[in-house]
């Protein structure tokens, strides 16, 4: 971001405070503005009352944007400052503060501005601060993901480095216009600017409703009485018309008026009963927010109705920031895992051209987050069980009956990998033994592993269990990632090599060797996190915090305005001008 306490802090207070907009020895505002860039930083000031940034930023971005203008004022033209103020209030349905910009300051300076050279100058250097903090933290994040929630990188993989002069010129290539150069420094997926519509509904949602929880009790199944289902179907009737979808009629209103749901009851039925539309519009509420969908009303779904619009628009505001984060990750053809989402992406030239269910890891057992580049394909994979495990799972298996092994095809090794007699093994202490299963449709492996350098020892795979791909929430594995239709994958993969690598794929799948697959153009994999994103239908979808990261994101974002460091700069070639 923008460092505002450095810009606040960059004129010099020299002039006595009678000094008019050109002095007695004609210096103009272009003068004090060019002596505010390239003087010591430690003599300047330029602040009010009430100002506590001290975020630190490249000050050669404010060089960069005056040089070009021969350092003359900004925002004296037409109707500008109150365009960038309007525009900074707006940020707040990105998820970000519009008092972390100084619109209060900016304000501040105007109303007390007389007009001296030192105040036009710093007033226009205040704002254009204010406009590039905003547009460099729209186009790149307002927070570090390196520090934040970084992803492991392969060697040679690395996030590309931001063009920061283009981004230069498109933030003055809309002079007129404020809130278009902020719509330009916005990432353009549709997901980004349906997120963010959400949460500004959420936001007018909040200021519009008392919001009050539902209260706790035994679990509500269609056909019951309870106390509490008035307060069920208000709920229900306030999503429905919340910023929880993108729609001007949203889609959930549209099904609960197909299945007879109001927000009163059914012509007849007892206030507090439990009805099949009620019930039809808990499962639908269910299936938008990751829940099993059962129309059953216990506790997690207590727990996700009785969220507030304050914390929803939260929720939104982390995954606002992870996507401006994603902006930079994307390649021209790459493959995205969603892990909070439990999906799997297949990009090529901006466009999902496949999509499926995933498998990811428990919380106790992670799917890393990384950034790789899948090399090669293992058809008919055989699987190395690996320790944890071997420790947690395999072995007390294996203590309670031996024939765990058989059953299961799995042949015991030495570090050497000569097979053992499962007999010779002393099961209460095993050392020095690994475990392996064979090939087959029954491996954990399924048909083929897809994978790629990491420490993690992870990696994509298909699977015998593919009734798991039905559950609501996918979070089984052991941090790998299962891939339903696996083998569509694969022919993805091989379609972007060559002709013959597709032949010989073909081939490969049709025996039983086990074999590896060099693939000729290594794909780019990202595995990443969101618990808001939107559905093909182009809804919002609220997911549990399956890894419990959206807290410490939520305040790192509210805390920015205090002043705490932010992400790396973007860098300016200094500028070049002398202090008269």
């Amino acid at each position: 971001m923008v460092a505002l306490g450095y810009m606040l802090a960059l004129l010099v207070v020299l002039l006595p405070a009678a000094v008019t907009a050109v002095d007695h020895g004609g210096e103009t505002t272009a003068d004090r503005i060019r002596m505010a860039l390239v003087a010591s930083p430690a003599a300047m000031r330029c602040t009010a009352p009430g100002d506590h940034r001290s975020e630190w930023w490249e000050p050669g971005a404010l060089a960069r944007f005056y040089r070009d203008r021969d350092y003359r004022p900004f925002w004296n033209t037409g109707d500008r400052l109150d365009q960038l103020l309007r525009a900074l209030d707006g940020l707040v349905d990105d998820g970000l503060d519009p008092r972390s910009y100084g619109a209060a300051a900016i304000r501040r300076h105007r109303a007390d501005e007389q007009h001296a050279v030192h105040d036009v100058a710093c007033l226009d250097l205040l704002a254009t601060d204010a406009y590039l903090s905003a547009f460099f933290d729209l186009a790149l994040g307002s927070l570090d993901p390196a520090r934040m929630e970084p992803l492991w990188r392969a060697p040679g993989v690395r996030r590309a480095e931001p063009d920061c002069e283009r981004l230069m010129e498109i933030a003055v290539s809309t002079p007129d216009d404020v809130a278009a150069g902020f719509a330009r420094a916005r990432p353009a997926s549709r997901e980004y600017h349906l997120l963010r519509e959400a949460h500004s509904r959420l936001r007018r949602q909040a200021e519009d409703t008392d919001w009050h929880r539902i209260p706790d009790g035994p679990l509500l199944r269609e056909g019951m009485t309870d106390g509490r289902v008035p307060a069920l179907r208000a709920r229900l009737e306030a999503f429905a018309g919340s910023a929880a979808h993108p729609a001007p009629v949203p889609a959930l209103r549209a099904r609960l008026e197909a299945a007879g749901f109001d927000s009163s009851v059914e012509s007849g039925a007892p206030v507090e009963r439990y009805d099949a539309a009620l019930a039809k519009a808990v499962a639908d509420f269910q299936q938008m927010h990751g829940l099993a969908v059962d129309a059953i009303v216990g506790p997690a779904t207590l727990e996700a109705l009785n969220t507030s619009p304050e914390a929803r628009r939260a929720q939104i505001a982390v995954n606002l920031e992870r996507m401006r984060w994603l902006a930079g990750e994307q390649e021209d053809i790459y493959l995205l895992v969603d892990v909070a989402g439990a999906r799997i992406w297949y990009f090529r030239h901006g466009e999902a051209v496949w999509n499926s269910r995933a498998q990811v890891g428990q919380p106790t057992r992670r799917t890393p987050m990384l950034k790789s580049e899948i090399t090669h394909l293992t058809f008919n994979p055989t699987w190395t069980i690996p320790p944890t495990i071997l420790r947690n799972d395999a072995l007390p298996e294996i203590r309670r009956d031996i024939g765990y092994l058989e059953r299961n095809r799995i042949r015991v090794l030495d570090r050497a990998g000569n097979e053992l007699p499962p007999e010779s093994v002393d099961w209460t202490d095993p050392g020095g033994i690994m475990l392996r299963q064979d090939a087959g449709p029954h491996s954990a492996l399924g048909r083929v592993a897809i994978r790629f350098p990491n420490p993690f020892h992870v990696y994509l795979h298909d699977t015998p269990n593919q009734q798991l791909f039905a559950a609501d929430q996918r979070a089984f594995s052991s941090g790998c990632v299962r891939v339903e239709r696996a083998m569509e994958l694969v022919d993805l993969l091989v379609a972007d090599g060559t002709d013959d690598e597709a032949e010989r794929v073909e081939a490969l799948r049709a025996g039983r060797r086990t074999v590896n697959f060099d693939l000729t153009r290594p794909v780019p994999i990202l595995i990443a996190y969101w618990t808001a994103s939107v559905d093909d239908r182009g809804e919002v979808v609220f997911r549990p915090d399956l890894y419990g990261r959206d807290d410490a994101l939520a305040r790192a974002l509210s805390a920015r305005q205090s002043g705490r460091p932010v992400r790396p700069p973007c860098s300016f070639q200094a500028a070049t001008a002398q202090s008269p």
